[in-house]
C-alpha cells in the first residue's frame, strides 16, 4: 500500500504559520512555535524564511492570489468587469479567506506590528491600479464622470484601508459587519454605473 504523500516542509510551516496567526496573532507567533508546531527544528524555519515577518509576507500573498484567482474565475470577463459587479466578488472571496478576513476584522489584533512596517509601495501600486481601471470604466461610459477618477479611487482605497483599521478605532467588528460594509460600497458605485447609464 502506497505510502499518503506528505507536504512539504515549506507548505507544512506555512500552514502552522496561519494557524498560529489565526489563533494569536502575528506578534504572538514566535518561529520557535512554528517550528514546534511542525516538529522541526528553529533552523529549519530559518533555513525556508528569513524572519517571521517573511512568513507572513508569503502566506498574505498566497490569500492574495488564490482570491485574485477565485475572482478571475467567478468575473469570467475578458473585459475588465463593472466596478460594482467586482466589487460583489470582492466581498465573496474576501469572506472566504479566513485569514484575510480575520485581518480585516481585526488588522491590530491579527496583522499587529506587521501592518504597520508595510513600505514596499503596495497599497499604491493597488491604488493606481484602481484609477486606471476607473479611467478605463469611464472612458468606454460604463461608469460615470461626475466623480474623476482620482478622487473616487481615493475614496474607494481608503475605505479599503479604512476598514482593515476600522476594529481598533469602532470596536470589534462581525464577519456580518464586513460583508455590509463591503456591500454598501457595491450600492454606492452602482449608482455610479446608473448615472452612466442614463
Amino acid at each position: 500500500m502506497p505510502r499518503p504523500l506528505i507536504p512539504d516542509r515549506r507548505e507544512r510551516i506555512l500552514d502552522a504559520a496561519r494557524a498560529l496567526v489565526l489563533a494569536r496573532g502575528f506578534d504572538a507567533m514566535s518561529v520557535q512555535a512554528v517550528a514546534e508546531q511542525v516538529g522541526i527544528a528553529k533552523g529549519a524555519v530559518y533555513r525556508e524564511f528569513a524572519s517571521k515577518r517573511e512568513i507572513l509576507d508569503v502566506l498574505l500573498t498566497r490569500s492574495m492570489d488564490r482570491m485574485n484567482a477565485a475572482a478571475s474565475t467567478r468575473l469570467g470577463e475578458t473585459v475588465p468587469p463593472s466596478l460594482s459587479r467586482a466589487y460583489a466578488v470582492a466581498v465573496e472571496v474576501l469572506l472566504d479567506d479566513p485569514l484575510m478576513t480575520a485581518a480585516f476584522l481585526d488588522e491590530h489584533g491579527v496583522l499587529g506590528s506587521y501592518a504597520d512596517g508595510v513600505t514596499d509601495g503596495r497599497y499604491r501600486a493597488r491604488h493606481r491600479a484602481v484609477v486606471a481601471w476607473i479611467e478605463d470604466l469611464q472612458g468606454r461610459g460604463a461608469l460615470s464622470d461626475r466623480v474623476a477618477s482620482e478622487p473616487l479611487a481615493l475614496a474607494l482605497s481608503a475605505t479599503t484601508l479604512g476598514l482593515l483599521g476600522a476594529a481598533k478605532h469602532l470596536g470589534p467588528l462581525t464577519r456580518e459587519d464586513l460583508q455590509g460594509a463591503l456591500e454598501a460600497v457595491v450600492v454606492l458605485v452602482s449608482a455610479l454605473e446608473a448615472d452612466a447609464a442614463e
